[in-house]
């Protein structure tokens, strides 16, 4: 092993010849080349600690004039030493080296693995000699503390995030959707808004980086508790405004596409449209759909008595706004047995309690047929221009 670094050493000042300046530096630093040697024979700890340091001088006072050949030899010679000096030394020796540009690749990344968060963590988060073949093994391998240290690096590929929000608890995951600089693949994004659904933090933290994709936005709201909605609103209202709408339409589409797609609903159609045609869908009719629970009934006799699209009814009737079936109900006509069915088909008014049914029809009395007319009348203007915007 001496004799294979002493003939480096000799490279080195063989090389180092080929100019004054080099020539000087080699010059110089003869006598520590000696003790390095030294050093290593001896295999004194302490002296390989002091060696390991004086050796980075070394190269921090000459690396802007070493070849890669001379560079390698620097990397392999740290290594030699690193390798049996205490933790502590490791520790200051791994910090000094990720704040030295091009610093030597294969020590760097060998402290970068350290399981000794303390070596590796100021390389984990500062050097730029760690590849991503590195700091994907890193986030791997090694403990919840390494990976919050990569989250914090300046750049971040997609092979790295993806791991980092597979593997990461709940801090690292939240550091990496808060770096700017981080690159997300498909399935990154989908594991961020995944995990946010369970995490308030993390959602509001995904929901503040402009780039994401309008998949994984719309995904991202819609999923959200009304808690966690208002706080993305109040973090950006513009972009929340932007994305009900997103999440309606979205919703409107995939609507469609099952009902399409739906013998059973073609069915109903078919038959309500019969009635229709014979004068028979009458208040009747529908009351009886709705006593029966019967909501591909319920939802196409109401879109052809109002004159509404069906997409419009069925979001009405699967989300808990009373007020909307109470306008419905008002503008055509229909008594309170028949609008209560209607409430009672909601899929989140099941389990109304008394007072609240008897605030409904309190409401219901208050309000005037032509106020809901005008309402409806609106309402059907806004979902045909939302229709248009569709196809």
């Amino acid at each position: 092993m001496l004799r294979s670094f002493g003939s480096g050493s000799n490279t080195l000042d063989r090389r180092n010849s080929r100019s004054d300046g080099q020539e000087a530096v080699a010059a110089a630093h003869q006598s520590l080349i000696d003790e390095l040697e030294a050093a290593v024979a001896q295999r004194n700890i302490g002296s390989r600690a002091d060696v390991l340091r004086r050796v980075t001088d070394l190269f921090v006072t000459g690396a802007g004039r070493f070849d890669s050949e001379q560079r390698a030899l620097f990397d392999d010679v740290m290594g030699r030493l690193v390798e049996e000096i205490e933790s502590s030394a490791r520790a200051a020796f791994g910090q000094r080296l990720a704040t030295i540009n091009n610093a030597p690749p294969k020590v760097s990344s060998m402290l970068a693995l350290d399981d000794s968060i303390e070596v590796a963590g100021p390389l984990l988060t500062h050097s730029d000699q760690l590849d991503d073949e590195t700091l994907v093994a890193g986030a791997k391998t090694k403990s919840q503390e390494h990976l919050l240290a990569i989250s914090r690096r300046k750049m971040l590929n997609e092979g790295i995030t993806d791991v980092l929000v597979e593997r990461g608890n709940q801090q690292v995951v939240v550091s990496t959707a808060g770096n700017s600089g981080a690159r997300f693949s498909e399935f990154g994004y989908s594991t961020l808004v995944t995990r946010s659904e369970t995490d308030d933090e993390l959602a509001i933290t995904v929901w503040s980086r402009p780039e994401i994709p309008r998949a994984h936005l719309l995904t991202l709201f819609a999923t959200a508790s009304a808690a966690v909605q208002l706080k993305l609103e109040a973090a950006d209202r513009g972009k929340a405004a932007l994305v009900r709408d997103m999440v309606k339409r979205a919703s409107d589409q995939i609507q469609t596409q099952t009902r399409e797609h739906s013998p059973e609903f073609a069915a109903v159609q078919a038959q309500i449209q019969l009635l229709r045609q014979a004068g028979a869908l009458t208040e009747d009719r529908l009351r009886e759909f709705a006593k029966a629970r019967k909501f591909d009934e319920t939802a196409v006799a109401l879109s052809f008595l109002s004159d509404l699209p069906i997409g419009a009814i069925e979001r009405t009737l699967v989300h808990d706004h009373s007020d909307q079936v109470l306008v419905l109900a008002k503008s055509i006509g229909l008594s309170w047995d028949t609008t209560k069915a209607i409430l009672l088909v909601q899929t989140a008014t099941k389990s109304k309690s008394t007072h609240e049914f008897e605030q409904c029809l309190a409401n219901f009395k208050k309000l005037k047929p032509e106020t809901a007319r005008t309402a409806i009348q609106f309402y059907r203007l806004r979902e045909r221009a939302a229709q248009a915007l569709l196809k």
